[in-house]
């Protein structure tokens, strides 16, 4: 299949792109690049533990992480075609828009459904809505190519400290 056939989605490697990935972009490009390779964090770590334990407390009565390769999408209103994808904080709203944007293409792309989406933010009481529509699939697809050239880098991108660093997974990747 050439460049031009392979789907946005998929790496030179062959390996789907993933929503976590998409969202590790507008976080940290070295993440992007350990994740590309499969190399994982601190399971255990504080900050995916509070993450975990939101998801179980809040919506537990709705349809819950409906999978596809690729993709875990948090919630699912399948009436309603909504997906919802559950964040701890809306401090990094961009990088959890274009990972719900990236759902929503990828159910356009792969199913030819249409579905509208909301970032719940349950401890602040916030509800954002994504809309996929023309400028941000366009947007999208940008940064599914910048993905896909950090993905292709023999060796990771330097460190560069951000506020996420304090609380990062991957810190002993970087900082040790």
């Amino acid at each position: 299949m050439s460049e031009a056939q392979t789907p946005h989605f998929i790496l030179s490697s062959g390996k789907t792109i993933t929503g976590t990935l998409v969202w590790y972009y507008f976080i940290c490009e070295r993440e992007v690049w350990l994740m590309s390779r499969e190399i994982t964090p601190d399971e255990d770590h504080e900050a995916l533990e509070v993450g975990r334990a939101v998801h179980e407390i809040f919506y537990n009565r709705m349809i819950k992480e409906f999978s596809m390769e690729g993709m875990k999408i948090d919630l699912l209103k399948r009436g309603e075609r909504t997906i919802c994808e559950i964040k701890t904080s809306s401090r990094f709203v961009k990088a959890s828009r274009f990972q719900l944007l990236y759902y929503l293409y990828r159910l356009k792309e792969d199913l030819g459904e249409t579905f509208s989406g909301w970032i719940l933010v349950p401890q602040e009481r916030k509800r954002i809505k994504v809309v996929l529509n023309e400028t941000a699939q366009n947007s999208l697809i940008q940064v599914l190519q910048q993905i896909k050239k950090i993905a292709d880098l023999d060796k990771p991108p330097p460190p560069v400290k951000n506020p996420f660093c304090r609380k990062c997974a991957y810190r002993d990747f970087c900082w040790c």
